[in-house]
């Protein structure tokens, strides 16, 4: 089999990632059975997430304006973004379109042309942490103990296997074998 680049078939690259954490059809249906409970905390987790970024100096400076100040409309069409992947990934549904939506996010925060430039990696991991904590916290707040184990398990090889999309945008692309 032709090796290949993983931004040339997207698809392909995510069904491979999902295949390789071990991502199950349980663990798809765990996710959407927890979506209405995660997505009835978008803002909430949209706004803690923006609100984490803006205590620390190396993340809040993609959220100022030139004088400093936290520029509130940008911050509230990245909550509008952040929601919408949210309300995406919640479906679990990988499909052509929404593979390369995450490839073009992935594009989007790795190669930033206007200042201050580029979201460091690091920083992408730690968004996805967060979000991790974050969506364990609701599970374990509204769910029953399995559940709420099968949930953040099930989510959790997701949001890394989308990580991994992200990771794109940063690390030479090799080909896929």
């Amino acid at each position: 089999m032709p090796g290949y680049l993983p931004g040339t078939d997207m698809p392909r690259f995510i069904r491979d990632m999902m295949e390789f954490v071990g991502m199950s059809e349980a663990d798809v249906a765990a996710i959407r059975r927890s979506a209405p409970n995660v997505l009835s905390h978008e803002r909430e987790l949209t706004t803690a997430l923006y609100d984490h970024f803006i205590k620390f100096p190396r993340s809040a400076q993609f959220f100022l304006k030139p004088d400093g100040e936290v520029d509130q409309a940008r911050l509230e069409r990245r909550k509008h973004s952040l929601g919408r992947w949210l309300r995406e990934t919640a479906e679990a549904a990988i499909t052509h379109e929404f593979s390369y939506y995450l490839l073009s996010a992935a594009l989007a925060h790795g190669h930033r042309a206007q200042p201050p430039g580029s979201i460091p990696q690091h920083l992408m991991v730690g968004a996805m942490s967060l979000t991790q904590s974050a969506l364990a916290g609701i599970f374990a707040q509204e769910l029953g103990a399995e559940d709420a184990a099968a949930a953040s398990v099930a989510w959790n090889k997701l949001l890394l296997v989308q990580l991994s999309v992200f990771m794109l945008a940063y690390v030479p692309p090799r080909a896929i074998l």
